[in-house]
């Protein structure tokens, strides 16, 4: 299945190609039958992949079948997931190009950026494995009080049964190998919502998974829009979700699921500070290369850039010269740096948003326009501070620049926005990185980096309406286990006198 879906990799033909197919698999079987739901390429702007659209009746099916195939996928030895994990990363790596071209298809992100996600997949897969080698439990100290003494306890992580996984569409693969790849280490089954917007490579990753040996019933694959998740969430069969989207939809993400484990990645609105001591040449080039890394379409992404006053101006002349030198245009081409949103309605409110901050005073300095669902990496120049562009998130190809004068009312900025995932600081100051790391409200503080930086193998997620939980293939396994005790009486290791 995994072929039918890349097709060739051949990128000089790729716009004469027929749509890749996106199918679901439910209950063991995939299925390419009844509606059918198409995605138009942002950038190419015709169909590109057809995906299989559940309905209420595989829905129950998916959720009746993982139910009584989680027992199954429990009794695999960790040794043995962690061989198909290893398998699942090579093959990620030998499909590197055809995954790269069906991504830059579906979403308009640069190829090159394509293939940096599915090394990014390798990588996930790789440590995900790892993490299955090393579930185990604890032996506990009951005998260290006094009504413990003559017994023992030991603890193990056993698999919490049937997982959810609701991916978004800025980072299909990475984030489903993230999400699936936790969920099968840790020995559960996995029901697989996909994006609309990347169904052909979502269903792709699931592909990779089986063709690396998984058992079928590991995972299932629903392609469909709220409602779809909606019913999942709800149903009683799930033990543990974990979603990646907006605030909004996470919240209803939590309405639906009621008593159930949760792991939350939302949005961010992510601020990276300048200080007066910073490399500016380096801080604006870091700054624009990750500020328009798939148009903005990161919930970590460089959105307000704080530069301390005296070098402001020598930072917005810096960083202009770095945008102008980024290519926007087809993702199919190796050279582009910023290719498309991923749809024209994000576009609009892009630069619509960047028109409302003019308006306000600000001013534009590069960018503001869009064609199609392309737009122009866009910076605004000290917007006011109540501008939708300083406060709310752009998800888009839009960076806002802004001084600052005192390094503690710079922290307060940063702390106005409702959402704390990350945050940048460029300085060499030990005090300043103290103080940022303790102040800042936010999940994670990159020094003399951008926002915008991530290792898949570090703890990472949020505060505030950012989310809660963290996504790392150790973390995610706690959240994907249960602690199952086991406790002796009578019977002990330790001593036995009181």
């Amino acid at each position: 299945m995994l072929n039918a879906i890349l097709g060739s990799p051949a990128h000089d033909s790729a716009l004469a190609e027929s749509p890749a197919i996106a199918p679901a698999l439910v209950m063991g079987e995939w299925r390419t039958g009844g509606p059918q739901a198409e995605r138009v390429g942002p950038y190419v702007r015709r169909v590109v992949s057809r995906a299989t659209v559940a309905n209420e009746t595989m829905v129950h099916e998916a959720v009746r079948y993982a139910h009584h195939s989680a027992r199954q996928v429990a009794a695999l030895a960790p040794a043995a997931r962690a061989e198909i994990l290893e398998r699942a990363a090579a093959g990620a790596s030998r499909h590197r190009d055809e995954f790269a071209r069906l991504i830059a298809l579906e979403l308009g992100k640069p190829i090159k950026d394509g293939r940096g996600e599915m090394d990014r997949v390798a990588d996930t897969f790789s440590v995900c494995a790892a993490e299955a080698r090393r579930i185990g439990g604890d032996l506990l100290p009951v005998a260290g009080w006094a009504r413990g003494i003559g017994n023992t306890a030991l603890t193990y992580r056993a698999p919490a049964g049937v997982a959810l996984a609701i991916t978004p569409f800025n980072a299909p693969a990475n984030l489903l190998a993230h999400k699936l790849g936790a969920s099968f280490a840790a020995g559960n089954t996995t029901i697989v919502k996909a994006p609309p917007q990347a169904p052909a490579v979502s269903a792709a990753i699931v592909a990779l998974l089986l063709d690396a040996g998984a058992p079928i019933e590991a995972v299932q694959l629903l392609h469909g829009g709220g409602d779809v998740g909606a019913a999942l969430c709800a149903a009683p069969e799930i033990a543990v979700i974990s979603f990646t989207g907006s605030a909004q939809t996470g919240a209803a993400v939590a309405r639906a699921a009621g008593a159930k484990r949760l792991v939350l990645e939302l949005g961010g609105n992510a601020a990276t500070i300048v200080c007066q001591d910073a490399d500016v040449a380096h801080a604006a080039a870091v700054c624009a290369r990750t500020g328009y890394t798939n148009s903005g379409q990161s919930c970590i992404s460089v959105q307000r850039v704080y530069v301390e006053r005296t070098r402001f101006e020598a930072f917005v002349a810096a960083f202009g010269k770095e945008v102008a030198a980024l290519k926007v245009g087809d993702p199919l081409d190796p050279a582009t740096d910023v290719g498309s949103m991923v749809d024209e309605e994000a576009a609009e409110r892009v630069v619509t948003w960047a028109a409302e901050a003019a308006a306000g005073g600000a001013t534009i300095a590069s960018g503001g326009i869009r064609t199609g669902a392309t737009v122009a990496p866009t910076i605004v120049v000290d917007p006011p501070a109540d501008a939708n562009v300083v406060t709310r998130e752009v998800f888009g190809a839009l960076v806002a620049l802004l001084p600052y004068d005192d390094f503690d009312d710079v922290l307060a900025a940063c702390n106005g926005s409702r959402y704390g995932l990350q945050a940048g600081l460029f300085t060499q100051d030990i005090g300043r990185i103290v103080t940022a790391w303790r102040e800042l409200e936010v999940g994670g503080l990159i020094v003399n980096g951008s926002s915008n930086f991530r290792l898949d193998h570090v703890p990472f997620g949020g505060v505030k309406d950012s989310g809660f939980g963290r996504e790392s293939p150790a973390c995610m396994i706690e959240d994907y286990t249960v602690v199952k005790t086991l406790l002796l009486r009578g019977l002990s290791i330790w001593g036995t006198r009181s």
